[in-house]
Order: C-alpha cells, then sequence, then structure tokens
C-alpha cells in the first residue's frame, strides 16, 4: 500500500478509535483496526487467520435454570428452516432486470451524478446489480463472522440453557453463510472483499478473551445493524427469490438478538462500574466503525474511484437517501437494545446525540420486539 493510501486509512482508523476517550477501548481496537485497514488482512489473501484467546466453559452440573434462554431454544428448534427446500432456488433472477428490480432506482447514491445520468440503460443496471451484490457480500462476511463469534460463545457463555440455545444459533449462521453465498454466487454472480469496518469489528470480538465482549459486538452491534439493513432491503426489492430468503434470515436473527439482550442485561448488572463504563465507550465505538461500513468503498473502488476522491464519495454516500433509511432502520435496533442492556447512561449519551442517534431510544427493544415486528415496521 502506498504512503499516501496508508495515512488515508490511518486517519479515520485514529479519529474513530479516539472517539470515546477511552485509553483501553483505544488499545483493544487499534490492533484489529491497523491489520484491517492497514494491512488489510480481509483482502490481502483469501483466508485469515485471527488469534482467539477465550475459555470454554463446561458445567458438569447441567443446571437448567434460566427459564426464558430455555423458551428461546424451544423456540429455535421449532423455527428450523431448510434452504433447499423452503427456498424456491428454481426462481429465475434476472439481475438486470427491471420487471423485478433487485432495489428501486431511488435507493442508489449514485443516480444524481452526472456519469449516471449518461449511462446507458445496461450500465445503470449494472451499477445496481454491483451495489445489491456489494451489500449482500458484506451480510455473508457479517454471517460468517457470527457463526464464529456463534461457536466461541457457545463454548464459553457459563450458563448451560445459554449453551443450548447457542447449538441453534450455530446452525442458523451456518445457514445464512450458505444462502446469502448461493445467492451471490448463482444468482447475481458477482462477490465482494470484506469491507474494512466491518473486519475491524470482526476482528476485534473475535480475538477478546471475554465471551461479553463478543455478545456485545455480535449479538447486539452486528446483528442488530444487520436486522435493521436486512429488513429495509427485504421491503425495498421486488426480486422475489431475495424477498424470501431475508425473511427467514430475519426470523433466526431476532432470535440472536433476544439472546444477546437476556443474557448481557443480567450479566452487565453484576460488573462493576468501570468494567460497565470500558463495554459502553466499546459499543459506542463499534458504532462508528459499523457506520462507516456502508459507505461501499469497494464498490466505489470498482465504478467510481477514477471519476471522484474518496472523501467526495464519501459525502455522497452519507448525504444519500439510502444512507438516511440505513441508519434510521439499524440505529432503531441497535439503540433501544443498548439501553435495555444498560450501556446508554448519562455520560454517554451526548456523543450518540452527536451523531443524531438517540431519537430512537425510546423504540422497543429485543425480546418485546418479534420478527414479524422487523418486517413489517419500517
Amino acid at each position: 500500500m502506498a504512503l499516501t493510501d496508508t495515512f488515508a486509512h490511518v486517519v479515520p482508523l485514529v479519529k474513530d478509535a479516539t472517539a470515546s476517550g477511552n485509553l483501553k477501548v483505544f488499545q483493544s481496537l487499534l490492533g484489529p483496526a491497523w491489520r484491517g485497514m492497514v494491512q488489510q488482512r480481509g483482502k490481502a489473501a483469501p483466508t485469515t487467520q485471527m488469534p482467539v484467546h477465550h475459555q470454554a466453559h463446561f458445567d458438569w452440573n447441567y443446571l437448567r435454570n434460566r427459564p426464558q434462554l430455555a423458551r428461546l431454544f424451544d423456540a429455535a428448534k421449532a423455527a428450523q428452516w431448510h434452504p433447499q427446500e423452503d427456498l424456491d432456488w428454481k426462481t429465475s433472477v434476472d439481475p438486470l432486470s427491471d420487471e423485478a428490480p433487485l432495489l428501486p432506482w431511488d435507493f442508489l447514491p449514485v443516480t444524481q451524478l452526472s456519469q449516471f445520468k449518461s449511462a446507458t440503460p445496461r450500465q445503470k443496471a449494472e451499477e445496481r446489480r454491483g451495489i445489491t451484490s456489494w451489500l449482500l457480500s458484506q451480510f455473508l462476511h457479517g454471517e460468517q463472522g457470527a457463526l464464529f463469534a456463534a461457536c466461541q460463545v457457545t463454548e464459553a457463555v457459563p450458563w448451560l440453557d445459554g449453551k443450548l440455545y447457542g447449538s441453534t444459533q450455530v446452525v442458523d449462521e451456518g445457514r445464512h453463510v450458505e444462502v446469502f453465498h448461493a445467492y451471490l454466487t448463482q444468482k447475481l454472480e458477482k462477490k465482494y472483499e470484506i469491507n474494512d469496518n466491518l473486519y475491524v469489528v470482526i476482528d476485534a470480538l473475535m480475538s477478546d478473551s471475554r465471551w461479553d465482549m463478543k455478545f456485545l459486538g455480535m449479538q447486539i452491534m452486528i446483528e442488530g445493524l444487520a436486522l435493521g439493513a436486512f429488513g429495509m432491503i427485504q421491503q425495498k426489492t421486488r426480486e422475489p427469490l431475495l424477498k424470501q430468503l431475508l425473511t427467514y434470515v430475519i426470523t433466526d436473527e431476532a432470535r440472536h438478538v433476544h439472546y444477546g439482550v437476556l443474557a448481557l442485561q443480567e450479566f452487565l448488572a453484576e460488573l462493576s462500574e468501570k468494567e460497565r463504563k470500558e463495554r459502553e465507550d466499546w459499543a459506542f465505538e463499534v458504532s462508528l466503525f459499523l457506520k462507516n461500513r456502508f459507505l461501499a468503498h469497494e464498490f466505489y473502488d470498482e465504478y467510481y474511484g477514477h471519476l471522484m476522491s474518496r472523501g467526495q464519495w464519501d459525502k455522497l454516500v452519507l448525504d444519500s437517501e439510502m444512507m438516511r433509511l440505513f441508519r434510521r432502520t439499524m440505529f432503531k435496533r441497535v439503540i433501544p437494545n443498548l439501553k435495555r442492556i444498560g450501556l446508554l447512561s448519562d455520560r454517554i449519551r451526548p456523543k450518540y446525540e452527536a451523531l443524531g442517534l438517540l431519537e430512537y431510544e425510546h423504540g422497543r427493544a429485543a425480546p418485546e420486539l418479534t420478527a414479524e415486528d422487523l418486517v413489517n415496521d419500517r
């Protein structure tokens, strides 16, 4: 990577990783941020080795004393679905179709650019295919991270009811990796590399030894934000297979967020004030990384990197209707859950308020929020 490119990556890295002012949080994110944004470990090779340091917790008493988690386990067993049997893979998907469009034109952030307006209909359709493929590619990469995190948490969580439920999430996440990969490779025939900001968050939660940080990063932050994005695209797309696929995935993800809220609400209440503050600051920092995850730099590099600077592109995306909807639907899910588990104190509230996110704090949090709400409540 050229020196100027390295500098361009380091400046936002340091800015985001120090926004909370918590030195311990900065130290915990600095390694993942350096590996993801500067060393480009998510893109430099087809595979990445990440060190993990958690301990596996065996429960030889097999105590079943958490009825809410037990009910969630029963619900997960009853709600399992089979990708080959329950999804209609015979559906013909034309990524360039205007009859069953992947996404509406007004959803794309590039429609006001003169370069886009002067493009041919086929070129415009190719860009719509590209932005859809980019979004679904990030979902795929996030689901792989969720699969591994669910395996780790199932090992590390101290309650048997949590372990039993966690086993169903491992199956769910494996199924999600399968269906997103199949749709991208068989239907859209286009897949993008992992976004640097998403890589940083996955690296950070995978390499942290504390099981509750994995819960916080994956169940509350990544899964919560993904729920909002899934629901929005499920409502926007007119492609029937994609709509059907996302409906099934949303039902699973609603349980996963529910699981995270139940587990962390109890656990975080028992921590010291110092430990709770660290997790509160960490969640805020991760919010910044995940917000930037949707700037679609990989799409920009392919289609517009030769036409405008990255700064111009970022402004275009941040001001777009797509990002306005993303911010609303994603953080509408995350902020109430952070409040419910005790990580939205008066101390951290001004930082979220500066991002315009506190307007969502009075929304419904898991577990009251159902999968049906997530599909229909736009």
